[in-house]
């Protein structure tokens, strides 16, 4: 079947988005084949040996080489990377030190499709900190939260209550981009989870505002859905304090269910009197 180069620019907008950004092999594989043994690539078939005679068996492996092989065929578990986590959250004495942390944290493999880790925006000595669920697209390419079109919408919200980016803080539970923009697997955010903890704990807010139920969710620990949790108050332990924290409906909800801003705006200036007090 012949395809247009339209089509297959389209095709390849489709997989770029989907966070499709390499070719693995040249035909496809049966992946459910079960313990059968995989294909030989073509490329590893005719690999020169050290004489340069191609057609040659290839070199066995050396053990260094089969240990690397085998860490990256076996990515830590999820209970693991989330002990790791935790052991190098709590060491950060800094939010400097949680970022640098974070870049080198290897326990979530969404930072291997990921463009680059986005980590916070604002200021984190303000009094209030929002936090929402993973960056987008936009955030991807910023290196930043909540710039795309719901950024926008937040920026707006904050505005209508005397607040912008120098006088808040704002972050998210996973601070990197799922592929295609995917809600965050329950495993991705609890490995994530000791960070945006300590990162919270670092700023230090008079006010925690969770912006969506996976953050309300993950942060609360509520398993109630957003609708019924905004506006509600709740006690948050920073692990040196305890402080308030409120529930509202993330910017991307309202952008595509406008008629629900009217809540938002309650909660809104729930904050905004808090902040006065």
């Amino acid at each position: 079947m012949s395809v247009s180069r339209d089509q297959a620019r389209e095709l390849l907008a489709f997989y770029q988005e989907a966070g499709v950004d390499a070719l693995l092999e040249e035909a496809p594989s049966n992946r459910f084949a079960g313990d059968e043994a995989p294909p030989v690539p073509q490329a590893e078939a005719i690999r020169p040996t050290a004489g340069g005679r191609s057609g040659a068996p290839a070199r066995p492996l050396l053990a260094r080489e089969r240990e690397a092989a085998g860490r990256l065929a076996s990515p830590p578990s999820p209970e693991a990377a989330v002990m790791a986590a935790r052991e190098a959250a709590k060491s950060a004495a800094t939010l400097e030190e949680l970022r640098a942390m974070l870049e080198r944290f290897e326990g979530c493999a969404l930072r291997t499709t990921a463009t680059q880790l986005v980590f916070a925006d604002g200021n984190p000595q303000a009094r209030v900190m929002f936090v929402g669920e993973a960056p987008g697209r936009d955030e991807d390419i910023e290196g930043l939260p909540f710039v795309g079109r719901s950024g926008k919408l937040l920026d707006l919200m904050m505005a209508a209550i005397g607040l912008d980016r120098s006088c808040a803080y704002i972050a998210n539970v996973v601070p990197w981009r799922p592929p295609g923009n995917r809600t965050p697997t329950p495993q991705e955010s609890a490995i994530c989870l000791p960070f945006t903890l300590r990162q919270i704990e670092l700023a230090d807010p008079d006010i925690l505002v969770c912006l969506g139920s996976p953050s309300t969710q993950t942060l609360l620990n509520s398993k109630d859905g957003i609708l019924k949790t905004r506006g509600r108050w709740f006690p948050f332990q920073t692990g040196t304090r305890e402080i308030r924290a409120i529930a509202t409906l993330h910017p991307a909800y309202l952008l595509r269910q406008p008629l629900q801003k009217r809540f938002a705006w309650r909660d809104f200036l729930a904050i905004k009197k808090a902040l006065a007090t």
